[in-house]
């Protein structure tokens, strides 16, 4: 079941990049932007991250805390935060748990073969807890400005 505008946002409590955690619960009263994305290291899914890190200071600016989720290990989260000097939280959701609850481990396919694996999706979840916007199958170019927008007009 997919979720939509409106609907409670599902908590979590994923271990994060540095050696941490995340629960959503704990950030009630922001704003709260999530993105999963597919793979740390990947050509896509570094621009997606760099352009969610060089707009982070306007996120910041209204109080938004930006998290992006994949299946990778917090230990490439390491990395590829290092690498790339990414400025916010990358959670780990090996077991695929958070990603279902949001409906974002979804059936792909690729030259013919069909497997699972994380549609690119963003949520913007308002203080309360409720998910405001929901983009699924995102095309990375203008994205971020877009998520801005959306987390600005709150």
């Amino acid at each position: 079941m997919a979720l939509d505008v409106g609907d409670k946002a599902p908590d979590f409590d994923l271990p994060t990049d540095g050696g941490g955690s995340v629960k959503l619960s704990d950030l009630k009263g922001k704003p709260v932007v999530i993105y999963f994305y597919p793979k740390d290291m990947t050509p896509g899914c570094t621009t997606e991250s760099c352009e969610f890190r060089d707009a982070e200071p306007d996120f910041s600016a209204v109080n938004a805390q930006i998290i992006g989720i994949s299946k990778d290990s917090a230990n490439s989260h390491d990395k590829f935060k290092a690498k790339h000097d990414l400025n916010f939280i990358l959670a780990s959701d090996e077991h695929s748990t958070t990603c279902e609850d949001y409906g974002t481990w979804t059936e792909k396919s690729m030259y013919g073969k069909k497997f699972m694996g994380i549609e690119r999706s963003t949520f913007v979840i308002d203080g309360d807890g409720v998910i405001r916007n929901v983009w699924r199958k995102v095309k990375v170019k203008n994205h971020v400005a877009e998520v801005l927008g959306a987390v600005k007009a709150l």
